[in-house]
C-alpha cells in the first residue's frame, strides 16, 4: 500500500502548493515594478528558499540535460506569468495560463507519442471549462497583448510540468533552483534599468512573493512530482484560480457572481474525481503487483 500512501502524499502536496500560488495576484499588483524587476526578485527569494531547503536535506546541485530544460521553462513561465499580471487582468493572466493542461496532453501525444485515458481527456475539458466559467466575466478584450502572454505563460507551464517531471529525483531540486536562479539574473537588471521605488509595502510584498508564493510550494510541487504525473499535477493545480476569488472577495469585498461560484463547483468535482482516480489506479496497479509476486511463489513452490 505504499505507493498509494504516496500518491496521496503527493496529491496533498500539490494541493497546498496551488493554494499558496493562487496568492501571486493580489501581492503583484501592490508592487509598483516593472513586471521583469518583480520576477527577478521574486526569483531570487525563492532561489534562496529552495536552497535553504536542499541545504537542509544534504541535496547536491546537478547540471544535466534534464534539469537544463527544467530551468528554461521554469524561467520562462515566471517572467510570461509576472508580465501577463501587469500586462491584463489578474483574472485573464490565470485563466488564459491554465490552458496549460490542453498543452501538456498536445505536447505529450506529439513529442512522446503517450496515450491519455479517456477520464485523462474528460478531466481536462471540465477543468478548462470550469476555469472559463470562473472568469468569464472577467475577460477584457481591450488587453489583446497581455492575453497573449498569458497564452504563452500556459505553453511554457506545460513545458514546465513536463520537464519536471522528466527529471530522476536527484534532479529536480537542482532544475527549480537554476529555473529561480535564471529568472532573477535576468530580471533583476531591470530594477535598476527602469524606475523602481522602493517602500515598504512592496519590499514585504516582494519577499512574501519569494518565500511563501513561489519558494515553498515549488519545493512541494518538485516533491509531488515524484509520485503524480505532469497532466494529474496541472490539473490539481487547477485549484489556484479557484481560490483568486476568493481572496479577491476577502481583501477588495468584491464578491464573485453566479458563474464564478459555477465554474468552481466544477472544477472542484474535476479534480476530485481525478483524484480519487489517481489513488484508485495506484491501489490497483499495487494489487496487481502482489498478485503477480503470490503467483510467482506459488510456482515456485510448487
Amino acid at each position: 500500500m505504499l505507493s498509494v500512501k504516496k500518491q496521496t502524499v503527493a496529491i496533498t502536496q500539490m494541493l497546498v502548493c496551488s493554494v499558496l500560488w493562487s496568492i501571486a495576484g493580489i501581492f503583484i499588483k501592490l508592487i509598483d515594478w516593472n513586471p521583469f524587476a518583480i520576477a527577478g526578485f521574486r526569483g531570487l527569494f525563492a532561489a534562496i528558499t529552495v536552497a535553504g531547503y536542499m541545504l537542509i536535506t544534504k541535496q547536491k546541485l546537478i547540471i544535466s540535460k534534464n534539469v537544463l530544460l527544467s530551468m528554461f521553462f521554469l524561467s520562462a513561465t515566471f517572467l510570461c506569468f509576472v508580465s501577463a499580471n501587469k500586462l491584463t487582468t489578474a483574472a485573464n493572466a490565470i485563466v488564459l495560463q491554465f490552458t496549460a493542461p490542453i498543452f501538456i496532453v498536445i505536447f505529450s501525444v506529439l513529442i512522446f507519442r503517450q496515450k491519455f485515458k479517456i477520464s485523462d481527456i474528460i478531466t481536462v475539458i471540465f477543468t478548462i471549462g470550469g476555469v472559463l466559467l470562473s472568469f468569464l466575466s472577467n475577460i477584457n478584450d481591450g488587453h489583446i497583448f497581455g492575453n497573449i502572454v498569458a497564452v504563452m505563460a500556459g505553453v511554457f507551464m506545460a513545458g514546465m510540468y513536463i520537464s519536471v517531471g522528466k527529471t530522476n529525483e536527484r534532479e529536480k531540486m537542482s532544475g527549480i533552483f537554476f529555473g529561480q536562479l535564471l529568472t532573477a539574473l535576468i530580471g533583476m537588471p531591470f530594477f535598476f534599468l527602469t524606475d523602481c521605488t522602493v517602500t515598504p509595502l512592496s519590499a514585504v510584498s516582494i519577499i512574501i512573493l519569494g518565500v511563501v508564493q513561489i519558494g515553498i510550494p515549488y519545493i512541494l510541487f518538485g516533491l509531488a512530482s515524484v509520485n503524480c504525473p505532469p497532466l494529474a499535477l496541472c490539473l490539481i493545480a487547477a485549484v489556484e484560480p479557484l481560490l483568486n476569488p476568493v481572496w479577491v472577495l476577502i481583501f477588495d469585498g468584491e464578491r464573485p457572481g453566479m458563474l464564478s461560484l459555477i465554474g468552481g463547483i466544477v472544477i472542484i468535482s474535476a479534480v476530485t474525481a481525478q483524484c480519487i482516480l489517481q489513488v484508485r489506479d495506484a491501489k490497483r496497479g499495487h494489487q496487481k503487483i502482489l498478485a503477480a509476486e503470490q503467483k510467482k511463489q506459488a510456482i515456485n513452490a510448487n
